[in-house]
């Protein structure tokens, strides 16, 4: 969060900013976090997102 909210950042979230965090998640294990974040990068996931944005 620090990095995409820094002024010094000048990747592509830099142009969204300030980000705040509404939604995580926790994993015992890497690869089920690498397995959940390539779930939620499907369109099901997308659409999952979608609807924890829009509720804030």
């Amino acid at each position: 969060m620090k990095s995409h909210n820094s002024e010094n950042g000048k990747g592509f979230t830099h142009k969204f900013k300030p980000w705040k965090l509404i939604y995580s998640e926790e994993f015992s294990t890497k690869s089920e976090a690498i397995g959940r974040e390539k779930q939620l990068k499907s369109a099901k996931g997308r659409e999952f997102a979608w609807s924890i944005i829009s509720k804030q």
